[in-house]
């Protein structure tokens, strides 16, 4: 029970990918224009980390070490594959908001990295569990720097005004150099509080 606890901790705060591992900042910055946005490109990538590494560590006997990245590649497209043709059928606002992020969660190096170090080496209900988590961490951090400029940038959060006057909104926040600045303040404020922490 304890190392699920442990895997669980890594995921969402210890080794969180993205403020203390800073991995798939592309769609991370690219897609967290809202909190919305943020939550549902974190749960598809979470979905499919899951299955992947699921598959994988179901397979890990049978494949050989030398072709392991191109079944990795298939099989994390398969998931992808499914998910996007969900998103389109049940969710095609989100499909079209989250756009060309959807496919390119095939070579998100989150999932690749648990698929490698962990799925491919341990067994199938820790490997879905330690994705699980890494997944977790990752849609907390697009769920936290979406909600962040969307309240500062549009004044709501998930579409619900909060801030009535235009005038207090920062556009840039909904920008490219907000993403940034955004990331950057939590990225100091994570370290900070892991240096704290540590004490």
């Amino acid at each position: 029970m304890k190392h699920y606890l442990d895997l669980l901790k890594n995921g969402v705060v210890a080794k969180n990918p993205v403020f203390v591992q800073v991995l798939a900042l592309c769609p991370l910055l690219a897609v967290t224009t809202s909190a919305a946005n943020g939550l549902a490109m974190g749960f598809a990538t979470t979905t499919v980390m899951i299955g992947a590494s699921s598959a994988i560590s179901f397979m890990r006997k049978l494949i050989p070490g030398d072709i392991r990245i191109a079944v990795f590649v298939i099989v994390i497209a398969g998931f992808v594959t499914i998910i996007q043709l969900l998103l389109e059928a049940f969710a095609p606002e989100v499909n079209e908001a989250l756009g060309i992020f959807i496919p390119l969660i095939v070579v998100n190096c989150i999932v690749f990295a648990r698929v490698e170090s962990f799925a491919f080496k341990n067994k199938i209900f820790i490997s879905g569990f330690d994705a699980m988590s890494m997944g977790l961490g990752f849609t907390g951090a697009l769920f936290i720097v979406g909600a962040i400029r969307e309240f500062f940038g549009a004044g709501s959060i998930f579409g619900f005004e909060i801030l009535t006057d235009s005038s207090a909104h920062m556009l840039t926040m909904i920008m490219a150099p907000g993403a940034f600045f955004t990331l950057g303040v939590l990225i100091m404020v994570s370290k900070h509080l892991q240096k704290k922490g540590g004490r």
